[in-house]
């Protein structure tokens, strides 16, 4: 299992870490954001297949920002897995 750590940029987030194991992840954790939220998205992640939950989560967006922590976390899975 390999760990990934991501910074994240234009959310209220400042770090994403998340584990996976092949293509599967775990461990999904936010540092910084909207706690009931983060925790909810590591929880509904768990065991999740990265590719298929990068796919749902692209290009969520939060408050016009352009991006979101959920999109964050889909670039993240995206740059760990090329």
């Amino acid at each position: 299992m390999e760990t990934h750590e991501f910074t994240t940029t234009g959310v209220c987030s400042r770090k994403i870490t998340f584990d996976l194991d092949g293509t599967t992840l775990h461990n999904v954790r936010f540092d910084g954001g909207c706690p009931g939220n983060t925790a909810a998205i590591g929880k509904l992640l768990e065991g999740a297949d990265a590719r298929r939950a990068a796919d749902i989560l692209r290009g969520n967006d939060c408050r016009g920002r352009g991006t979101s922590c959920a999109d964050q976390l889909a670039r993240a899975i995206d740059e760990a897995l090329s």
